[in-house]
């Protein structure tokens, strides 16, 4: 398994709560950001990862192995383009490998493939199987006007952030980005009325929104930070561990006192 390693500046993580509530519901979504993880220690040009990237309760998209226009997502996630497919070329909606790519979690440039959305397009992302999302990170990169973030469920906006609301709370610029921000956002459900099932990706007017490494939770009701604690078999693994190096110490303890 790969090794989970925050950003050395993840200290600076900030959180804040912009949410609009859904209908008839006294909950709201929770947004938070921060500068992101890696998903190995020594690899940092894959743009910036949920630090659930490695939980087997979590499932990303990363689109690193994307060779055609026959994406459409996964056995647990369906991805639709508001235009029917996408492109290949650069300037309109597609999967790319380019400069603009979300840059890493201390503005590494991404030389991995990542999503944009072009010009009044936008991509629905929906849970299949009847499931619902409590919980939704991406990595989000060169942010600028039109950028729309929206989340729904069975049609319904539960909530939904413009540019100017993801752009004030990000601190990481991008290498050769001309100042604009990347991060981490993450989304969670603070209550069952707020589980969404669907996650809408819109670029309003020109321009571009781009993103990378999407982190899904599948799972109804209020997202716990209960769901994201490590595998038993790890937990038991580090503490084994642990137990050998202290075991190795006093024996050298003793050798040494001969």
């Amino acid at each position: 398994m790969s090794i989970k390693k925050l950003a050395c500046c993840a200290a600076l993580s900030v959180s804040a709560i912009a949410a609009i509530a859904s209908a008839g519901s006294a909950q709201a979504i929770s947004l938070s950001y921060d500068t992101g993880a890696y998903r190995t220690s020594n690899v940092t040009n894959e743009g910036a990862f949920s630090e659930n990237v490695n939980n087997k309760n979590f499932v990303t998209i990363d689109f690193n192995n994307v060779n055609d226009k026959t994406f459409k997502g996964n056995d647990l996630v369906d991805y639709t383009f508001s235009k029917g497919s996408y492109s290949t070329s650069a300037g309109s909606t597609g999967i790319f490998n380019d400069q603009w790519a979300p840059a890493g979690a201390s503005g590494e440039v991404n030389q991995s493939k990542y999503l944009a959305v072009f010009d009044n397009n936008f991509v629905s992302i929906k849970a299949k199987n009847g499931g619902v999302f409590n919980y939704f990170g991406l990595d989000a990169g060169a942010l600028s006007t039109g950028n729309t973030f929206e989340l729904l469920k069975g049609g319904v906006t539960v909530a939904k952030w413009d540019f100017q609301q993801l752009n004030d709370i990000a601190t990481v610029v991008g290498i050769n980005m001309s100042n604009q921000k990347n991060g981490f956002f993450e989304f969670f459900s603070d209550g069952k009325g707020d589980n969404f099932d669907e996650i809408r990706l819109s670029q309003v007017g020109g321009g571009g929104f781009e993103s990378d490494n999407h982190t899904f939770h599948i799972g109804s009701g209020k997202f716990e930070k209960s769901q994201a604690t490590p595998e038993p078999s790890v937990t038991l693994g580090m503490l084994a561990v642990s137990g050998m190096f202290l075991y190795q110490r006093r024996r050298q303890k003793l050798q040494n006192a001969k």
